[in-house]
C-alpha cells in the first residue's frame, strides 16, 4: 500500500489529505471474499502435549493453521462482548454510514437468551482493528475522500488477514472494542490530549481512547510512597500490564542494602523491592489473557547491589532445583516412615515410638540425614497415629510455567546492566571499579 497526492488535488494544499492507492484489493470485490475461510477447533497444549484448553468453532482464513491461529484465538479474539448479536449503528454527522460506531441494543437485553457473546472469527478481529483505524483517520480528516478511506480500510483488512502485517499486542487487545461493540469499561486513570483544545484530559472510560502502545519507559525515584515512588510504580506498571503493554525502568536511584535512611534505620536494599514488583507482574495476566506481563529492569554498574542483582535469577533458579529435589526426598522419606509404622509387628500402640520400633528409628534417621525438617517428621508420625497409612506431597518439575517457578522471584522480567565506557576502560587498564551509595555518592565497596 502506498499513499500519494491525487493528480486533481493541489499537492501543496495541506488540507487535501491522503490518497490511498489499492495494491491488494479491489473496490468491486469485498476483502473477505479474497480469502478461503474455514472453521475449526483449536487445541491448546502444554509442554507435555496434554490439551489444557479447547476453543471450538473458530473461523480463520487460510494460512492461520498452527501457531498463528492458536495465538490469535487464545490471546486476541475478545472473549466477552455484551450484546454481540444485538448491535446497532450509531449515526454520526459527517461520518459515512459504513464507518458508524456500533453499540448493543439494550432494549433487547431482557429478551435475549445469549446476551453476552464473543469474537469467533478472524474477520471480526480484522474488521475491528481496521475499522477503528479508519474511523480515527476520518475523524481527524486524514483522507482526501471517502473513496480513499474505504481503500485504506480494505487494504488494512487484507494486510492483517494475509499476515503481511500485524500490529503490537495492545492493538489486538484494545483497539476497536469501543468502535465495534460499544465496550467502554470504567476509567483506569488514563489521560489523553484533546485534539481540538490541545489540553490534557482524563479519560472517562477505558476503551474509547484505548491504550494501544506497546512499550513504556518509566522513571522511579528513591522514595517508598508518593508520586514517582516505588509503590506508585507498582500501580503504574499494573495499569500498563492490564491492557497488554510492557514497561521498562532504570532502578539505579533506589538505595542499596544497608544504606542509611532519614529516620535512622537502614535500607532493605534494591532486591527486596524488585521482588515485590516481580510478583505483581507475575500476578497480572497481560491484556486480560494468559499472556505474561512484559517487564524490563536496568541497573547501573556502579550500584552497590549490582552483584546481588546479577546473581538474582541464578539463585532463584537454584531454589527451584532445591524445591524439585526436596519434594521428591520428602515424598520418599515420608512413606518410608509410614511403612515402618504400618509394618510394625509388635504392640500396635507402640508402633509410632522410636524406642520400640527399630525400623521407624532407622527411617527417621535416614530422613534427618536427607535434611527433612524435624517438625515435618513429627507431623508425619502424628498423622500415622491418626490412622493415615500413606502420604502424598505435591511434586514439582522444571517447567518454567510450572508451580515450582511460581514460588520464586525474578522470573517475570528481562534484566539488564548498564555498562558505561569508564568500566571498559578500567578493565583495559587494570583499575578498580567502585560501587557508590545512592545517597552520599561515597564508595560503598572499594
Amino acid at each position: 500500500m502506498q499513499t500519494s497526492e491525487r493528480e486533481s488535488v493541489n499537492a501543496g494544499d495541506a488540507e487535501s489529505g491522503l490518497v490511498v492507492e489499492r495494491r491488494f484489493t479491489s473496490p468491486n470485490k469485498p476483502v473477505q471474499e479474497q480469502f478461503e475461510w474455514s472453521t475449526t477447533d483449536i487445541d491448546l497444549k502444554d509442554a507435555k502435549g496434554i490439551t489444557v484448553r479447547k476453543i471450538e468453532n473458530i473461523e480463520f482464513p487460510k494460512g492461520f493453521d498452527g501457531v498463528p491461529g492458536k495465538v490469535a484465538a487464545d490471546k486476541y479474539l475478545r472473549k466477552v462482548v455484551p450484546g454481540m448479536d444485538h448491535l446497532v449503528k450509531i449515526p454520526e454527522d459527517g461520518v459515512p454510514e459504513w464507518l458508524w460506531r456500533s453499540k448493543p441494543d439494550d432494549a433487547k437485553k431482557a429478551e435475549s437468551k445469549n446476551w453476552v457473546g464473543k469474537e469467533t472469527s478472524g474477520w471480526q478481529l480484522f474488521h475491528r482493528l481496521a475499522g477503528c483505524w479508519t474511523y480515527w483517520g476520518w475523524k481527524h480528516e486524514y483522507f482526501a475522500s471517502e473513496t480513499d478511506a474505504r481503500a485504506y480500510y480494505d487494504e488494512m483488512c487484507f494486510l492483517l488477514a494475509s499476515q503481511r502485517s500485524a500490529p503490537n499486542s495492545p492493538q489486538w487487545f484494545n483497539t476497536g472494542l469501543h468502535w465495534a461493540y460499544g465496550i467502554e469499561g470504567p476509567a483506569q486513570g488514563h489521560w489523553y490530549v484533546d485534539p481540538l483544545t490541545a489540553e490534557d484530559c482524563k479519560s472517562v472510560n477505558a476503551y474509547e481512547r484505548p491504550q494501544p502502545h506497546a512499550c513504556f519507559i518509566q522513571s522511579i525515584q528513591d522514595r517508598l510512597v508518593g508520586e514517582g515512588g516505588i509503590t506508585d510504580l507498582v500501580a503504574r506498571e499494573a495499569l500498563l500490564f492490564k491492557f497488554g503493554s510492557g514497561t521498562g525502568s532504570n532502578f539505579s536511584n533506589i538505595r542499596g542494602d544497608g544504606e542509611p535512611l532519614s529516620g535512622g534505620g537502614q535500607s532493605s536494599g534494591l532486591l527486596s523491592f524488585l521482588m515485590i514488583l516481580d510478583k505483581a507482574a507475575g500476578a497480572i495476566k497481560s491484556g486480560g489473557t494468559t499472556r505474561r506481563a512484559a517487564k524490563m529492569i536496568t541497573l547501573d554498574l556502579d550500584h552497590p547491589d549490582i552483584q546481588q542483582y546479577v546473581n538474582w535469577k541464578m539463585r532463584e533458579e537454584e531454589k527451584v532445583s532445591a524445591l524439585i529435589a526436596g519434594a521428591a526426598a520428602l515424598q520418599k522419606n515420608a512413606n518410608n516412615i509410614m511403612n515402618a509404622i504400618n509394618n510394625f509387628e509388635g504392640d500396635a500402640g507402640k508402633s509410632t515410638e522410636i524406642t520400640e520400633n527399630i525400623e521407624l528409628a532407622k527411617a527417621v534417621k535416614r530422613a534427618v540425614n536427607a535434611s527433612i525438617a524435624q517438625p515435618h517428621i513429627k507431623r508425619i508420625i502424628d498423622l500415622a497415629k491418626q490412622g493415615h497409612t500413606s502420604m502424598k506431597f505435591e511434586q514439582f518439575d522444571a517447567d518454567w510455567q510450572g508451580k515450582g517457578y511460581l514460588t520464586v522471584s525474578g522470573q517475570n522480567s528481562n534484566n539488564s546492566v548498564r555498562v558505561p565506557n569508564q568500566f571498559m576502560e578500567a578493565v583495559e587498564t587494570g583499575k578498580d571499579w567502585n560501587l557508590y551509595w545512592r545517597t552520599e555518592k561515597s564508595a560503598a565497596i572499594e
